[in-house]
C-alpha cells in the first residue's frame, strides 16, 4: 500500500508584515499542522509559535531577528516564504516620553526625559544614521515634545516648567515661550506658528512674535498630548486618558474639534505618513504597535510593537521615506519600509 502524500504548508498572508522584537505577527494558510508541531524561522533565525491550527499560526520575533522570510516547517517540508520586516535596534538608555525628531540629515533627536522634576545628566541625544550617539543637550528639565522650526532649529517642551526651548544646531538653547502648564506634544503648522499640548487640558498656539493663545480645550490626558499636522492644515492629537477606549481628535485651522478616529488603546505618539494616513502608537483590539487609520478612518495594525510611545518617518539619502524611527520609553529601534509592498505602504 502507498505511502499518503505529504504536500508542503501554504502560506497566504503575514499580518502585521512589520514587527519589533518581542512582538507577535499572525501566518495565514494552509496545511500549517499536521501530526507533529510546525516549527517555525525568520531567515535563519527559529521562531516560537504561540499556537497553531491547520490554518493559522501566531509567532513571536525573537530577539536578534533581522528582515528576512517567514517560513514554516511542516513534518520536513517548508512553506513559500513570506518577507517580514524586522525593526532593529539603533540606540538604547534613552527615555523618550514622545516623538523622536529627524533632522536635516537624517540624524535623530531623542529625549532621556526621567521622572517629572527630577534633573538628568543628558537632556537630548543626537542619533546618527549608523546608530552613534552623542549628548546634544544638557539641563533642559524633563523634556518632552521635540519638533523642528520652520528656522532649522529644534523646539523642546519641558513638561516640568511650562516651558518650550528653542535649540540651535550647535546644542546651544534659549528659552521660546513659558506659562503652558504640563507642556508635552508640540507642532508647527505651515504659517510656522507653534502648537504646545498641556496634558491638563489646553492646545496653545504661539505665533511667530511668541503671542499665545488657547487654540482648542480636550479632555485632560494621564500622561502626555501627542500633536501631528496633515498636510491640509488639520492638527492631530492624542492623549491617553483612564478609558480603554480613545480617541484622535482632529482640530481644523480654526480650532473646532472633532472625533477623528475611536477605539484606541493608551494613544500616544502619532504622524502623518507619506501615504496621507495617520499612524499611531496604540493598540488596536488588543493587539499593541503602530496603528494605521487611512483616509477612509479604517485603522489596521501596521506594525506590531510593544512599549511604544513615538515614532517619526525617517528619509534615505535622496530624501524619500524609506523607514520608520520606533521609540520605546527606553530606546530607538528603526524599520526599513517596503514601499513597493502594499502591506507597507
Amino acid at each position: 500500500m502507498a505511502a499518503a502524500r505529504t504536500y508542503a504548508p501554504r502560506l497566504d498572508s503575514l499580518h502585521p508584515a512589520a514587527a519589533m522584537p518581542g512582538a507577535e505577527v499572525t501566518l495565514r494558510g494552509v496545511r500549517l499542522l499536521h501530526s507533529d508541531l510546525p516549527f517555525a524561522r525568520i531567515g535563519d533565525v527559529p521562531a516560537r509559535l504561540h499556537l497553531a491550527r491547520r490554518d493559522r499560526a501566531i509567532l513571536s520575533v525573537p530577539e536578534g531577528a533581522v528582515p528576512a522570510a517567514v517560513t514554516l516547517t511542516v513534518q520536513g517540508r517548508a512553506s513559500n516564504p513570506l518577507p517580514l520586516a524586522v525593526a532593529l535596534p539603533l540606540a538604547e538608555d534613552l527615555h523618550p516620553v514622545a516623538n523622536p525628531a529627524v533632522g536635516p540629515h537624517g540624524e535623530l533627536y531623542a529625549t532621556l526625559s526621567g521622572p517629572r522634576g527630577e534633573q538628568t545628566p543628558v537632556s537630548i541625544f543626537r542619533i546618527e544614521p549608523d546608530g552613534s550617539s552623542r549628548p546634544f543637550v544638557r539641563g533642559l528639565l524633563n523634556a518632552t515634545g521635540l519638533a523642528f522650526g520652520p528656522d532649522g532649529d529644534l523646539y523642546a517642551t519641558s513638561r516640568a516648567e511650562g516651558s518650550v526651548h528653542r535649540i540651535t544646531p550647535e546644542g546651544a538653547t534659549s528659552l521660546y515661550a513659558e506659562g503652558l502648564g504640563v507642556a508635552t506634544g508640540i507642532a508647527f503648522d505651515r504659517e510656522g506658528n507653534l502648537y504646545a499640548g498641556d496634558r491638563s487640558g489646553t492646545i496653545f498656539k504661539i505665533d511667530p512674535d511668541r503671542r499665545i493663545f488657547v487654540f482648542a480645550t480636550l479632555e485632560p490626558s494621564v500622561s502626555a498630548y501627542h500633536l501631528a499636522f496633515h498636510p491640509d492644515g488639520t492638527l492631530f492629537v492624542t492623549g491617553p486618558t483612564t478609558s480603554s477606549c480613545d480617541v484622535v481628535y482632529a482640530i481644523d485651522p480654526h480650532g473646532a474639534i472633532s472625533v477623528h478616529f475611536r477605539g484606541l488603546g493608551r494613544p500616544q505618539g502619532l504622524a502623518v505618513g507619506p501615504d496621507g494616513a495617520l499612524y499611531v502608537a496604540a493598540s488596536l483590539a488588543g493587539a499593541r504597535g503602530v496603528v494605521r487609520i487611512d483616509e477612509n478612518r479604517a485603522a489596521s495594525l501596521f506594525l506590531a510593537g510593544n512599549d511604544l510611545v513615538g515614532l517619526a518617518f525617517t528619509p534615505n539619502g535622496q530624501g524619500e521615506i524609506d523607514g520608520l524611527a520606533l521609540a520605546t520609553n527606553t530606546a530607538l529601534f528603526h524599520v526599513t519600509l517596503n514601499l513597493a509592498a502594499p502591506s507597507l505602504f
